[in-house]
């Protein structure tokens, strides 16, 4: 059989074909294992980075190998990403990636669709790439406190790691490369081209404190569908139960509640009743496919794609029998349904033309549907007023979806200097929508259905997004062992005009053994549809809080007219050391300033706070939302350009290749990341909201502090014979967060530093079968509690957040250890 080399939709327009590996029908395959491999396939399995890998990702020049490129970038092979415990490609990715921080924990809608942040800046300041094409972000954003309020990013959950050949991180800016948004960096998956073979796994696992039950099984199979073509097939199904950390709801103890409803004590699990402080449950399907084909040796057919569907449910908080008595005796738990699709397509087509150059056309098209919904709960007016409720309702729906379409172009030139000089040059179109779906009439009415009332008419609405760019990029060594990089782009929004940006990267090198490396680039995001017009009310059995649309009536009248979109500059330099064969050390600093960053606000107060503001209660009116009458504190939170922020930090990686002869080899690795953001300016508050600012303490210290500064990953991989272990010590820094009841008085919530083993080991039985044990968390390390003063002030009000006694905003979650098996195939 023939076979071709084809890097489907590579790095913008770089052709990576290699004609010269193609073999007759009846000749040996290329590669032992019947894989031909991509042209950068890892040689390497552990560790962050692997010398000798071609990268496509942060340049436009063929054949860069990892250690020498002028970017930091760091490259995990689809074992790395495997041997994590639970196969979950965010996680995967967090356990490798110290600057890379994933969200363990959110609340309401958020614990549905868990996101990431590259060096400390907002999830949406991250492209994420498939084979080189722009993935689409969620339809759900994250409406809530904490550090990663705001992120409407992909969902990488909807890539199943078994499809996964590799993943280039581009850790710098390259905004003028890829996108205005791609500020903190890049992360592009490579997908496997095998034609022949494949893999199957089943995994299965738990806390061990109880709860979190899952069970996975994914399987890749390898096809050559017709002559030099490669099919590669890869099915996911995954289930994940609940887990619950939650302390007692002060309400359901107190004196004076017992004697007016002792009927709480029947409660199924008295007196721990409240379930919200805990993993949502959800059973995933996910499938994966990329294909490509050789038309003619000059001219190549790609397409790829995902198409996957979650259903969800999560707890919300427990409500008191004096709610709906008739229908709940004992009180009721309600629960958030969350049905989802997620598919994406991509064809294109690449080629070769007279004077040697290269070309790529290529057409990517995403979309994200959740639908919405309510269960185990009712709708107290609706009742009241007719005496019937539904107990399901369905609240409403969420769509995203993107459109792009990339022409890229690119050749060599001999110019006369130590390297031709690469000249690339391309044209990009882009359409982004999102949509909110209003819920069924029940679920809206008056104050709608307990925990989550439907979105209303005036929350709904249909939202477009039109951008056309070109960029240009020159790469070349003008004299030896000198690397120039630049790269200019410029980009037009149909909604908030042009943007151009820049970046220059140089790299030198003195000998084999030490090279220096620095970049200075500035971005420009353009707020995304979700953070310009998303629009909820956010309740609890206290509180009704509205999620008030920047580009809305109601947001004018608290004196915010609409997003700007950020701008950024990106400064960095770095260190490449290769003292000997078996070892790489990189160490890079950076410096991202950010000017009018979007950010969420803290809970700004109508009633109920120790300052309010009469203007917030109007924008409630004004945007239509009809609050719970029997709450105790009702406001608004705002998305705005509310500050200026500096990032400033430092990423370590070494590896080092042991060979022990008998005793086996052991690859060794360090990564480490300092990063400290710091708000250097916050924005005059609207008069109209004042004595309230935009940002209270807690919000500030989301931005600042509760994330750790330092993460450090230190990483053993054994092998010996059949046996591999691999030991990983993940080492966080400290992390807090200020909280407060009322907005006048807060405490600080401070994690301490931690320290978590991680440990896998797997016996190879035979050529076809592995079999694996293993854990995260292996010593069942928790994070601190929350304030003691704060719990105590919350249960002493009766505040049912006091069943939160693990602060969320923990990089390493709630739940403790996690402990599985695993039994791996291959054929």
């Amino acid at each position: 059989m023939k076979k071709a080399i084809i890097h489907s939709g590579v790095a913008a327009g770089v052709l990576t074909c290699s004609m010269g590996l193609a073999h007759a029908a009846d000749d040996k395959p290329a590669a032992p294992d019947d894989v031909v491999p991509a042209a950068a396939t890892p040689a390497v399995e552990a560790g962050p980075t692997n010398a000798g890998v071609v990268i496509v990702t942060g340049t436009r020049a063929s054949g860069l190998k990892v250690e020498n490129s002028a970017s930091p970038i760091q490259v995990l092979d689809s074992s790395s990403l495997q041997r994590t415990g639970q196969p979950d490609l965010i996680q995967a990715l967090s356990q490798n990636l110290p600057s890379l921080n994933a969200q363990a924990f959110g609340g309401d809608m958020a614990n549905m669709t868990l996101s990431a942040r590259l060096r400390g800046l907002s999830p949406n300041n991250t492209l994420v790439l498939v084979n080189g094409k722009r993935r689409h972000g969620t339809s759900n954003l994250a409406v809530l406190g904490g550090p990663y309020q705001g992120g409407a990013a992909a969902d990488l959950n909807y890539i199943p790691v078994a499809a996964i050949d590799h993943i280039e991180v581009l850790q710098d800016g390259a905004a003028a490369q890829y996108g205005t948004d791609a500020i903190a960096g890049v992360v592009n998956i490579i997908l496997k081209q095998n034609y022949k073979g494949g893999t199957a796994n089943v995994n299965g696992g738990g806390y061990g404190d109880g709860g979190g039950h899952t069970g996975d099984g994914t399987a890749n199979i390898g096809l050559a569908p017709f002559t030099d073509a490669f099919l590669s097939l890869t099915a996911e199904t995954k289930y994940h139960g609940f887990s619950d950390r939650g302390g007692i709801d002060p309400r359901v103890n107190d004196p004076a509640n017992l004697a007016a409803m002792p009927q709480l004590q029947n409660h199924p699990g008295y007196p721990y009743v409240n379930h919200i402080s805990g993993d949502a449950q959800y059973r995933q399907h996910i499938f994966a496919a990329n294909f490509g084909v050789d038309i003619t040796p000059d001219l190549n057919l790609y397409s790829f794609a995902t198409y996957g569907k979650k259903k969800a449910r999560a707890f919300e908080n427990y409500r008191t029998p004096d709610r709906l008595p008739k229908l709940y005796p004992t009180g009721f738990s309600p629960q958030e349904v969350f049905d989802e699709k997620d598919w994406a397509f991509t064809a294109g087509i690449k080629g070769k033309l007279p004077g040697n150059w290269n070309w790529d056309l290529s057409s990517t098209y995403g979309k994200d549907t959740a639908d919405l919904g309510v269960a185990h709960s009712g709708n107290v007016s609706l009742f009241n007023d007719t005496g019937a409720t539904p107990t399901e309702f369905h609240a409403g729906q969420f769509v995203a979806s993107q459109w792009t379409n990339n022409l890229d172009v690119n050749r060599e030139f001999d110019v006369g200097w130590a390297t031709p000089l690469t000249f690339a040059i391309g044209l990009e179109h882009r359409r982004d929508e999102y949509e909110i779906g209003a819920g069924d009439a029940a679920s809206r009415y008056k104050e709608g259905s307990q925990s989550f009332p439907g979105f209303s008419l005036t929350d709904a609405g249909k939202h477009s997004r039109n951008s056309k760019a070109g960029y240009i990029n020159f790469s070349s060594q003008p004299i030896k062992d000198w690397t120039v990089d630049l790269a200019g782009r410029y980009e037009h929004f149909s909604d908030f005009g042009n943007a151009k940006v820049g970046k220059l990267t140089s790299r030198y090198d003195f000998s084999p053994a030490v090279a220096l490396r620095a970049t200075y680039s500035n971005g420009f995001r353009a707020p995304t549809l979700a953070e310009s017009y998303y629009s909820a009310t956010n309740v609890g059995p206290r509180t009704a809080f509205v999620q008030l649309p920047p580009n809305s009536p109601g947001a004018r009248l608290v004196g915010v007219n609409g997003l700007r979109p950020e701008a950024s500059t990106n400064i960095s330099a770095g260190i490449v050391l290769n003292p000997a064969p078996n070892v790489a050390i990189t160490a890079d600093a950076y410096k991202i300033t950010i000017r009018d960053r979007i950010v969420g606000s803290g809970s700004l107060c109508g009633s109920g706070g120790a300052v309010n503001s009469p203007a917030v209660t109007a924008a409630i009116l004004a945007n239509g939302n009809v609050l719970d009458p029997s709450v105790v504190q009702t406001g608004i939170n705002i998305f705005s350009n509310a500050v200026n922020t500096r990032t400033s930090g430092l990423e370590f990686v070494a590896t080092l290749n042991s060979n022990y002869g008998s005793a086996g080899r052991v690859d060794w690795s360090l990564a480490a990341n300092y990063n400290r953001t710091e708000v250097i300016k916050i924005n005059q508050a609207p008069v109209e909201l004042r004595p309230q600012t935009l940002l209270d303490q807690t919000a500030i210290s989301d931005l600042e502090t509760a994330s750790p500064r330092v993460r450090v990953n230190l990483g053993a991989l054994w092998k010996m014979g059949n046996w591999t272990v691999n030991l990983r010590e993940n080492f966080f820094g400290k992390s807090s967060e200020l909280q407060s009841s009322d907005g006048a008085t807060y405490y600080e919530t401070e994690i301490k530093p931690t320290a978590l083993t991680d440990l896998e080991v797997s016996y190879q039985y035979n050529k076809a079968w592995t079999f694996s044990l293993g854990a995260n968390n292996l010593f069942n390390q928790y994070p601190n509690h929350i304030n003691a003063n704060l719990l105590a002030e919350q249960r002493a009000n009766l505040d049912n957040a006091a069943v939160t006694v693990y602060p969320s905003f923990s990089p390493f979650g709630i739940n403790g250890g996690y402990y599985y098996a695993r039994v791996g195939f291959k054929f």
